[in-house]
């Protein structure tokens, strides 16, 4: 073949290899967000152990334990608590690393194949599979095909492990407000299959559909829909669309339901809806504090206040402390943020409880004498 035909075959190749990740390990085996065909799981299953030498098992259980322990100590692979160099150059090791912990196996794989094959051959044989790929290249291409076997199998180390892992929960644009660091990459969810849009997954991981902004493209759910359409995979949970109901005098069981769901879509639109009013009053403070916070403290001061209190760092803390106590509408909108929080993370309250301390929140907000509050309140009513 031309040059170009040799790249069009292992950028092809590669391709498949993620949308296997992406839909059979990922949607599919890791979250139940979908069902697959025999055919189509086997497949995936049959493709991976060529071109990765992943066992299913190891590779659900270590994502479970991601999204149970994220951005803690015993997360798999987090760069807040382990570094971003670490985890995107040495994201693979730190997969190879939790694969061993059987207690992690134990407790977070549950669910997954357990069939005749994957017990005698892609679980005891793991990477003999990879073995067989390379000798299918060097049949196929020739001696340039050990190159692009090499490239497959150092596609999902660094595209999955490196990048979705680290750069994932370090830098990017968030639709929501997740108590985690994810962040969506770009907004065109193409080259790693649609697991760009990382912070859109983490605020509802069990959607089978990661876009959520009618300017995002999520390609591993087109394909999902093809599958769809031809019998080969049923769709069992999205992200559900919030609606809206005008006219509402007061938050209703729909609302606290609504609030409930779309929790961090709900923060996101707070810290949006009063930016306004925080850069206002921080221009303020900057005049009033006389050096009492320096620059660097006024410009992460938004960030901060749009955090849980309780996880920013003891400097941090300290330093929004001051900001608050000089400023009155900066200490309402952080204290009203905070409460609106505790009524989904309030779980051994009734629902008539929860409604009522929402009910209570919406009149408060509505007579802060703050604007942007009670516009905020007024819209947060009509959730249905």
């Amino acid at each position: 073949m031309p040059w170009w035909g040799y790249v069009i075959a292992t950028l092809a190749m590669t391709h498949v290899t993620i949308a296997a990740v992406t839909i059979y390990l990922h949607r599919h085996s890791a979250h139940r967000a979908l069902d697959l065909h025999p055919i189509v799981s086997h497949f995936f299953r049959f493709w991976l152990w060529l071109t990765t030498g992943m066992v299913t098992k190891e590779w659900t259980a270590i994502h479970r334990k991601h999204h149970a322990r994220v951005e803690t100590a015993e997360d798999p692979h987090s760069p807040v608590a382990l570094g971003i160099k670490k985890v995107l150059l040495e994201g693979a090791e730190l997969y190879r690393a939790e694969s061993k912990n059987m207690e992690t196996m134990a407790k977070y794989g549950t669910g997954t194949p357990d069939d005749w094959i994957e017990r005698n051959l892609y679980t005891r044989f793991s990477w003999q599979g990879v073995g067989l790929m390379m000798i299918i290249n060097l049949i196929l291409f020739g001696p340039i095909g050990l190159t692009i076997w090499a490239i497959q199998m150092l596609w999902i180390p660094i595209n999955a492990a490196g990048i979705i892992n680290g750069i994932g929960h370090y830098w990017g644009y968030r639709n929501y407000s997740c108590e985690d660091a994810s962040t969506n990459i770009v907004p065109w969810g193409i080259l790693i299959g649609g697991e760009e849009l990382h912070n859109n997954h983490h605020a509802y991981g069990t959607s089978a559909k990661f876009s959520a902004k009618w300017y995002e493209f999520d390609i591993g759910w087109l394909y999902i829909r093809i599958l769809a359409t031809l019998g080969l995979a049923t769709v069992r949970k999205v992200a559900p669309k919030l609606k809206l109901e005008s006219g509402k005098q007061a938050p209703d069981f729909d609302t606290l339901q609504a609030v409930i769901t779309h929790r961090y879509a709900v923060l996101t639109s707070y810290a949006r809806t009063l930016k306004a009013t925080y850069r206002t009053e921080i221009l303020t403070l900057r005049e009033r504090s006389k050096g009492t916070l320096d620059g660097d403290s006024l410009k992460r001061l938004k960030v901060w206040i749009n955090a849980d209190a309780t996880k920013l760092p003891e400097a941090a803390r300290a330093k929004l402390e001051v900001a608050l106590a000089s400023s009155k509408p900066l200490h309402t909108l952080c204290a009203m943020r905070q409460e609106l929080s505790t009524i989904w993370e309030r779980s051994n309250d009734t629902r008539e409880q929860l409604l009522h301390r929402l009910q209570d929140w919406c009149r408060r907000a509505e007579a802060s004498g703050i604007p942007t509050l009670a516009r905020f309140s007024q819209n947060l009513r009509q959730f249905a």
